[in-house]
């Protein structure tokens, strides 16, 4: 007995340091953002970074104004949600409730795949297939547009949102179906009003996750959104060349002195970007609670 309430006392532990280091993990990468982008506004102003407008690196005074990069990451983001969101929760309905089980098992390992194809790919399918349609369909300049950057985030987002999307329809107990059809219901109506209200948490949950895959990316939007420093219109503005936090960091920081106050700026993207994605997960957190008791699980 005295044995085994060791061996579990030594598990205990064990997973305690697992999750641990986690946090310990997370803090450190605090520190070490916010501390280098603490360090620009010894020489530049908070209030000009968060407001300003212009992104000049190399003028005299350099000008280091986050807008342009928060608003091109918001509008390729917008553009992404905008497209996989419908398409990834209507092709989980179709795998859970409406394929044949051949069907299906046919589909999953081609969403797996999508999943597994890195970023550099997606981009230079993007490059070379997407960037000359869009420029043909819409007859402008340049094909390195938002519009492009969405399209191919949402294709990256996709099979996040349908497997996870899909798990949570599959987690609704068959009973609730069953009663709904009993009552005189029909698959329509099952799915619309029973299934998917039932599952609402988990979807909820996968869609969040859709968005943090979109705007934390970088060599997608890299490659096919254009780079360009510049606050774009809305709605016309999906069709202008962007620029987005993480395509920023990317391209600068391989080319930057360190201990420069450009180099300071960045990190301090690179900390906008952490706490934005961080508000997500709070948000997506916070939805997931809140029906969840509202379904009273």
């Amino acid at each position: 007995m005295f044995h085994r309430r060791l061996k579990e006392k030594g598990i205990e532990i064990g997973l305690f340091l697992a999750a641990a280091t986690t946090v310990v993990v997370l803090l450190f990468i605090c520190i070490f953002l916010f501390r280098d982008g603490y360090l620009l506004f010894e020489t530049s102003s908070f209030i000009g970074f968060i407001t300003g407008s212009s992104w000049y690196t190399a003028s005299t005074p350099p000008r280091f104004g986050i807008l342009p990069l928060l608003f091109g990451s918001f509008l390729v983001t917008a553009g992404a949600i905008a497209i996989a969101v419908p398409l990834g929760i209507a092709a989980a309905i179709y795998i859970s409730e409406l394929a044949s089980p051949k069907i299906a098992d046919l589909l999953k390992p081609f969403i797996e795949i999508l999943a597994g194809i890195p970023s550099v790919v997606y981009g230079f399918f993007g490059l070379v297939v997407l960037v000359p349609l869009i420029k043909d369909i819409f007859d402008i300049p340049t094909g390195q547009t938002a519009l492009t950057g969405s399209i191919m985030l949402a294709m990256m987002a996709l099979p996040t949102i349908i497997s996870i999307s899909e798990d949570a329809i599959n987690a609704v107990p068959l009973a609730l179906k069953e009663g709904s059809l009993a009552l005189g219901s029909t698959q329509w109506q099952t799915i619309y009003k029973v299934t998917l209200p039932a599952a609402l948490s988990g979807i909820s949950a996968a869609v969040i996750l859709g968005v943090g895959r979109a705007i934390g990316e970088t060599m997608t939007v890299l490659m096919v959104t254009g780079n360009m420093a510049i606050i774009p219109g809305f709605p016309e503005g999906f069709l202008d060349p962007v620029r987005t936090m993480t395509a920023t960091i990317a391209l600068e920081m391989g080319e930057v002195p360190k201990g420069s106050p450009h180099f300071h700026a960045l990190f301090a993207v690179g900390s906008v970007l952490f706490i934005t994605t961080f508000i997500i997960n709070m948000v997506a957190d916070r939805i997931k609670r809140k029906y969840k008791l509202k379904e009273g699980l």
